[in-house]
């Protein structure tokens, strides 16, 4: 049995280019703006759901991935010395509120505390990335390494608050990172 024709004869290319024309600026400019930003506000509503949730096919570009999902859970994984850094620099910043109160031992113990801190802080991140880099290495091949910005993320990542971090944590202190 013959399948039943369709009943017009096939467009020619030219009819179904013009079908397809549009105009390079829109009729109303003013609608199409706010349509744009009506569709890049619900693309940005649905990439936060998706940081909050853990849902990796909806995260931004930036966070895609096994590579980032292994930085973010070993980052996530261990305690770092930047997380805890803005409550540290937080205590110095109103401990040099009472400097003129204070005797000049208490402000220069203080002082040389911040300095201290801001370099072991630095020192962690630095040490986050060689041994992350290895896990890397060991885990994904020398290919993983190569993508670009992945020292940036972990460290970036290992100074923020752990309760402000997006994606959201989805290990605990001390469990190993997941595959």
């Amino acid at each position: 049995m013959l399948p039943a024709k369709k009943g017009r004869p096939t467009r020619s290319r030219a009819e179904a280019e013009a079908a397809r024309k549009r105009p390079l600026v829109p009729e109303d400019r003013r609608a199409a703006a706010k349509a744009a930003r009506e569709q890049a506000r619900v693309q940005r509503d649905l990439e936060y759901e998706a940081m909050k949730t853990g849902d990796e096919s909806r995260m931004p570009y930036r966070d895609r991935g096994r590579v980032r999902r292994y930085i973010r859970d070993y980052v996530d994984s261990r305690y770092n010395i930047g997380e805890y850094f803005l409550f540290i620099a937080l205590g110095f910043l109103v401990l040099t509120l009472f400097t003129q109160l204070l005797p000049a031992q208490v402000v220069i113990v203080g002082l040389v505390a911040m300095y201290l801190t801001v370099i072991l802080a630095i020192a962690d991140g630095f040490l986050l990335w060689r041994r992350l880099k290895k896990q890397l290495i060991e885990r994904f091949g020398d290919d993983a390494v190569m993508q670009r910005g992945l020292a940036m993320y972990a460290v970036m990542r290992a100074f923020q608050i752990r309760k402000a971090r997006l994606p959201k944590p989805m290990i605990k202190h001390g469990e190993p990172p997941r595959l």
